[in-house]
């Protein structure tokens, strides 16, 4: 299956030469020469892309505000395709989300190189787990394509239940794995952050479909 691509770009020239190159590549590649066009279908499907090739130099909307409005909403890896290769302006671009700069001109090669080493790095660092995706890198978990607000604590019980499905762990097990200090049973910590990670999730502890209680012993997931 082909990775999709997002351009923004508006040479049209330069479209055509990016597009064609990274369809040779088995790359589906969607363009949009006017930046508010793109943001609206980005809006719409803020997770169908997991790179998108952005110029700095657009009609209707500075290309640093793109940069800031698409990582707003999307966690794709942006690379900035732009003639402005002052080192302020990668900077800029960078401290708004980007995540490479590439000035103009580069070898198109170059840029394939860059998109497939971001694609083997989402793969290593994401992973589909039923209802849910772990993006270890970032640290974040996304149900059913939404990324939940969690604490570090929360991803950390969250993402070891996640790593161990049908597996019961004891309250000091889970403590230990998310602490450096010694459990002391009358702590109720572990209890109040699954609370929390339940109620974040929409599980329900009397009928869970998620994290179930196992009595006189901690939890176990079984989503």
């Amino acid at each position: 299956m082909s990775e999709k691509i997002l351009l923004i770009e508006d040479d049209s020239d330069m479209q055509t030469l990016i597009s064609d190159f990274l369809q040779n590549y088995d790359f589906e590649v969607q363009a949009f020469d006017k930046p508010k066009e793109a943001l609206a279908h980005l809006t719409s499907n803020p997770n169908q892309y997991k790179v998108i090739i952005l110029d700095l130099m657009l009609p209707q909307m500075d290309g640093f505000e793109v940069c800031r409005k698409i990582r707003e909403m999307s966690h794709a890896h942006i690379i900035i395709s732009s003639a402005k290769g002052e080192m302020s302006d990668k900077i800029l671009g960078y401290g708004l989300g980007a995540d490479d700069y590439l000035a103009k001109p580069y070898e198109p090669r170059e840029l394939v190189l860059k998109i497939n080493s971001f694609l083997r790095r989402e793969t290593k660092s994401h992973e589909k787990i039923g209802d849910f995706e772990v993006n270890e890198e970032k640290m974040e978990i996304a149900m059913e394509g939404y990324v939940l607000e969690l604490t570090k604590i929360e991803f950390d019980i969250l993402h070891l239940f996640l790593k161990n499905t049908n597996k019961v762990f004891s309250r000091e097990v889970i403590f230990n794995a998310i602490n450096d200090i010694s459990y002391n049973a009358k702590d109720r910590t572990v209890d109040m952050h699954i609370s929390n990670i339940r109620s974040k999730i929409g599980d329900d502890s009397k009928n869970p479909k998620y994290i179930k209680s196992v009595w006189g012993v901690g939890y176990k997931f079984i989503g």
